[in-house]
């Protein structure tokens, strides 16, 4: 029987057998399609085939949409979801090194890093996982045939299977399509970014350590080269931003030093300018600062680190809210954590509802369009209506949180979007039907494209971030 093997930072347990997780992958795959999140629908797995699944199915979401036109060519009518979710595990396992992809394909930096097996291991684990699910066992000899007719005729039908949009940049063709029109200059390395794995960055709490003294932990892997900044290839951390670090390799967070010592939080680069951003300017001390839909609580410690202020903290879950306490007591801060839909302020405590507050951070719900790195199966879990359902939320909440802003005060409004409908043209409206706001200088839609360098902000001229929006908005103080 064939085993799964533990490869590299794929974690997939020893002993466990293959047709095991390809079918728990599938399973995996087929909820999000249906519409549970990855993390909902992996946590449902078994904890010994969990790290295995999460590892192969991350991989299949990045390949999806090659995989969905190979099917295709191969199948001419579409199969029934269980029997379609197998099939396309199986083809994004074999298709990711054919040669069809090359540098112009933009995806060619996966091959390292993903999971990889014997064509005809994958072939037989795969027909043997059809076997064993009573959903799928009547297609087992279906599912064999479609992937040796792959293995005869691999080359000609990953190229013809690239020739589409979604075969070749493995997005939704609507998502596509979306970026072309908020791009059309860039949307094909917007596209490029998604498709890579996201760097592990580090912000470092100021209150206990500074960025110098904290490298000192990497001091040994450390090389720069003379044009100031660019690491070489044995570095093993670099500056980013104002107070992060990027790893060159993740770590557990119970190997990053000083991480359970609260030293260090993890924070994406572009997530870090939220708080610098909010209190540029602003006293140090004395602020009422709310921070609207506040979990896992990374921001909230952002703004407690840099300024000795009162945070109240807002989250509608309550599960979310108790990780933004864990975030504070491992930093050993302290705000007032509130469970709370920020929509709604008659819902509120009268304490807070009457109570106007000197800054305001929106971190809006959206469709996590710039965090396809992180999280892989949100491009297959959103569909094209979400986003008009999203910017109503968005405005909602932005025209609500601005009644609770003091003359003169500020708000910053972000979310973790590449989507014009959900940053700047939520703005633009906003702006053009409220004359007590103005517009400060703000970075606007952050775009991830690696190895460019940045017009937009100094604090990240890489760009290896995720996608944001930024919008510092100020009330006039009368």
């Amino acid at each position: 029987m064939r085993q799964a093997i533990a490869v590299g930072e794929w974690g997939i347990a020893r002993m466990i057998p293959l047709w095991k997780q390809l079918q728990c992958t599938a399973s995996v795959v087929q909820a999000v399609q249906a519409g549970s999140s990855g993390t909902t629908a992996i946590a449902a797995v078994d904890a010994q085939l969990r790290p295995g699944v999460q590892a192969l199915s991350f991989h299949v979401w990045r390949w999806l949409g090659t995989a969905q036109s190979l099917r295709a060519l191969l199948a001419k009518r579409a199969p029934s979801p269980p029997v379609d979710a197998l099939l396309c595990v199986a083809l994004s396992l074999m298709c990711f090194d054919a040669p069809a992809f090359s540098d112009d394909v933009g995806n060619e930096n996966e091959a390292p890093e993903s999971p990889q097996y014997d064509a005809f291991t994958l072939v037989d684990q795969t027909v043997e996982a059809a076997k064993r699910n009573p959903q799928t066992k009547g297609s087992s000899a279906f599912i064999n045939a479609c992937l040796r007719r792959y293995l005869r005729e691999k080359d000609t039908l990953t190229k013809q299977a690239t020739q589409s949009l979604v075969g070749r940049w493995n997005h939704p063709l609507w998502w596509i399509k979306r970026l072309q029109t908020d791009y059309p200059q860039s949307w094909q390395q917007i596209l490029q970014a998604g498709n890579g794995r996201a760097p592990m960055t580090l912000r470092v709490n100021i209150r206990k350590s500074s960025r110098a003294a904290y490298l000192s932990h990497f001091a040994d892997d450390l090389a720069f080269n003379n044009n100031g900044g660019k690491h070489s290839e044995k570095t093993g951390a670099m500056p980013m931003g104002q107070y992060g670090i990027t790893l060159t390799k993740p770590l557990p967070v119970s190997q990053i030093p000083g991480f359970v010592e609260g030293v260090v939080s993890v924070q994406d680069a572009a997530a870090q300018l939220a708080a610098p951003l909010l209190l540029n300017d602003l006293p140090h001390s004395g602020l009422k600062v709310l921070d609207a839909c506040a979990a896992p609580g990374g921001k909230t410690a952002h703004i407690l680190e840099l300024s000795d202020c009162e945070v109240t903290a807002l989250d509608i879950d309550p599960v979310r809210c108790e990780k933004i306490n864990e975030t504070l007591k491992r930093l050993k801060l302290k705000a007032n954590v509130l469970v709370a839909d920020a929509a709604h302020p008659a819902t509120w405590p009268d304490s807070l509802r009457l109570e106007q507050f000197d800054a305001i951070l929106l971190d809006a719900p959206c469709s996590a369009s710039g965090i396809v790195r992180r999280h892989p199966d949100s491009r297959w879990l959103r569909r094209e209506s979400d986003i008009a359902q999203l910017a109503n939320i968005q405005w909602t909440l932005l025209n609500t949180l601005w009644h609770q802003l003091q003359p003169g005060g500020r708000l910053l409004y972000c979310t973790c979007s590449i989507f014009k409908a959900e940053g700047q043209d939520q703005i633009n409206k906003f702006l053009d039907s409220n004359k007590y706001a103005t517009l400060l200088p703000s970075y606007g839609h952050l775009i991830p494209e690696r190895d460019v360098n940045s017009d937009v902000s100094e604090d990240n001229k890489l760009k290896d971030h995720d996608g944001f929006f930024y919008a510092l908005l100020e009330k006039a103080k009368s």
